[in-house]
Parts: C-alpha cells; sequence; structure tokens
C-alpha cells in the first residue's frame, strides 16, 4: 500500500432507509449504484460518473440492532491491521470487531479511539 497508511480511503452509510437514502444522495449528489452481493444484507456501492465514491449499507437487512442510528462510517487505510489493533488497545482505544476478510477488499476491523468515536481500519489487498 506503500502511501496509504494513515489516509481515509473510504466512507459509508449505514441507514435503517435504504431506498430513501439512495434516492436522497441521487437526487442531491447524482449518485448512481451497483449492488454488491454476499455482504450480508443489502449494500451498494455510490458512483459519481464511473469512479466510486461511498458505500450505502442497509443497516435492517443486516441485523444491526434498532438502538443504532443511521449513521455515517469511515475507514482509514493501514498498512498492518494486527498492529493498528493492538496500537489503538494500547493507546486507550477499543476493538468492536477484529479484523475480517472482505472479499475483493481486504480486512477490516472496527474501532474506538478513547473518546468513543467508531472507525474502521482497513489493509487493502495488495
Amino acid at each position: 500500500m506503500g502511501g496509504m497508511n494513515g489516509k481515509v480511503i473510504w466512507s459509508e452509510l449505514m441507514t435503517r432507509d435504504y431506498e430513501a437514502a439512495k434516492a436522497y444522495f441521487a437526487d442531491v449528489l447524482g449518485w448512481t449504484y451497483k449492488d454488491m452481493e454476499g455482504m450480508g444484507g443489502r449494500y451498494t456501492i455510490a458512483h459519481l460518473g464511473e469512479e466510486p465514491v461511498a458505500g450505502i449499507g442497509d443497516s435492517v437487512a443486516m441485523n444491526l440492532p434498532d438502538e443504532i442510528p443511521s449513521h455515517w462510517m469511515t475507514y482509514i487505510a493501514v498498512d498492518d491491521i494486527d498492529s493498528a489493533v493492538e496500537r489503538t488497545e494500547a493507546a486507550g482505544g477499543t476493538v468492536k470487531n477484529k479484523p475480517f476478510d472482505v472479499p475483493g477488499v481486504g480486512k477490516i476491523a472496527i474501532v474506538a479511539d478513547p473518546s468513543g468515536a467508531v472507525f474502521g481500519f482497513t489493509q487493502p489487498i495488495d
């Protein structure tokens, strides 16, 4: 990955009203969508022209608890996800989801900083 370490590389909206969110961003930003399979529920990649710009996931179809509201999630690239997770814990952060594989993407871990702000680490496929 080289120069990607520490950079924000992806954002996704996890929404409780999937179709309304897609319609909103299509109307406001001109996004078009390409649905992805195998994400444990409905998930689409938003595009501006041919460029992928964000993801939108259906948190209801993915069985996220009702108390989790619609929210944006930011992902930061790391060269070594296991090391980043260890450093998170050492620095007072918490691990919400240990590293897991996402086919065609790489490894992802969900963590929180010491203030409780949740974000993801991504170790992209080389």
